[in-house]
């Protein structure tokens, strides 16, 4: 069953993703969910949760543009990357009743290797 849920999270990201693309050198992510549970099992009150800094990639626009060549400067991320993120900032879009946010390419602070 947790295979079937996470095919339909995966489709519903595909589907926002495909109906909303970011302009310039925009980057849509997706904020990972907070953990609601220690590694031990012991649940977590809703005020320590805290701000989830981690995300998901799920579109990036195409650069934006060089000042002196007008050539477009590819975004340095890509669709699935896991990035971190800085605590304020961001736009919420809510596609299909899911929150997603839109930052620069220069203000995500770094991205997880694999």
């Amino acid at each position: 069953q947790a295979a079937a849920t996470a095919r339909m999270h995966l489709s519903a990201i595909r589907s926002a993703a495909s109906k909303f693309l970011p302009l310039f050198d925009r980057v849509l992510v997706q904020r990972f969910e907070p953990q609601l549970k220690t590694k031990g099992g012991v649940l977590l009150p809703e005020k320590s949760k805290g701000k989830v800094l981690e995300a998901t990639v799920i579109a990036t626009g195409p650069g934006r543009l060089c000042e002196t060549s007008g050539q477009p400067l590819p975004v340095s991320v890509k669709v699935g990357d896991k990035v971190l993120l800085p605590e304020f900032g961001g736009i919420k879009v809510t596609l299909e009743d899911t929150d997603y946010f839109l930052f620069r390419d220069a203000d995500i602070l770094g991205k997880f290797s694999a």
